[in-house]
């Protein structure tokens, strides 16, 4: 069986519908794919409609922007019920972060010549709930002025670069309450892959068990044969759920091609029921992985 538990569709940052997504990871040979759009979960019912049709087993959840300790972490997390209200504030505000720098993100991008506006991202991103750095990316593209996503951030979105803008992520310690409050199961998307093996270290992934945390991605392209044995070692140590995925997002992120890595079928059997488990002490009308 072949688990897929992190993708992107252009509802977030990913380049294809969710129906389009469904398909690509059947032609990919997928048993299992969870879709885990940034901060949204817009895309869940096209998602489940499309999976019903193609006969692929559907994950349902979302990449939420947290901040914890002074730097980023991405958390997933998987069949929450999105309908809760305190998981609807904060996403709201969250993706009111995103959208709120796009201006000042083509304001320093015109101060360095460069003719863009909201326009130019909103032509490129139509279907989009998540406007971010990658449709300014994919404008800054479409207008010839870089030839991909890749050099769009190098030169210019991110951090330290001429126009990045800093944005609103919601507290990692919070943010794990009010996912299992929600029914849900939090799993740290790929811990290692923008901070080095320092940031969470293994005393800070023990200290955020403590707090709620279930799981961490081990396997991920951002992740080398080091860092992916250190952190499985503390995911064992820790019982945490213990993932691998493909972080893919169509052609705006390449060498992430759907099943690059995937998840043990005994460590998705452990995240299913701990989203039971959720779902009972929250009372919360969670959602339920929806079988082929």
């Amino acid at each position: 069986m072949r688990i897929d538990l992190h993708t992107h569709s252009r509802v977030s940052d990913g380049t294809q519908t969710p129906t389009e997504l469904v398909a690509a990871a059947v032609e990919a040979g997928l048993d299992v794919l969870a879709i885990t759009d940034h901060d949204t979960a817009a895309s869940w019912p096209e998602a489940e409609r499309a999976a019903a049709r193609a006969g692929l087993t559907l994950v349902r959840g979302m990449e939420i922007s947290t901040l914890h300790q002074g730097y980023g972490v991405h958390l997933l997390a998987y069949l929450p019920d999105p309908t809760y209200p305190p998981l609807l504030e904060l996403l709201d505000r969250i993706l009111d972060g995103r959208s709120s720098r796009v201006p000042a993100m083509l304001h320093k991008l015109r101060d360095l010549g460069i003719g863009i506006d909201l326009d130019d991202v909103r032509r490129v991103s139509p279907a989009t709930t998540a406007t971010g750095r990658p449709h300014v990316a994919d404008a800054l593209v479409d207008l010839g002025a870089v030839g991909d996503r890749t050099e769009a951030f190098r030169r210019y979105l991110n951090a330290g670069r001429p126009a990045y803008v800093e944005r609103y992520a919601a507290p990692l310690v919070e943010t794990l309450r009010i996912v299992g409050e929600a029914g849900g199961v939090p799993v740290i998307a790929h811990p290692w892959g923008r901070h080095g093996h320092d940031r969470p270290d293994e005393t800070s992934i023990a200290e955020l068990v403590g707090l709620g945390l279930a799981g961490i991605e081990v396997d991920h392209q951002d992740h080398d044969a080091s860092a992916r044995a250190r952190l499985r070692e503390i995911g064992t140590s820790l019982g945490l759920v213990v993932t691998g995925s493909s972080d893919y997002h169509g052609s705006g992120k390449i060498d992430h091609e759907l099943g690059c890595n995937t998840t043990e079928p005994e460590q998705l059997d452990r995240l299913v029921a701990l989203a039971g488990a959720a779902a009972l002490r929250s009372g919360r009308s969670a959602p339920e992985v929806l079988t082929a």
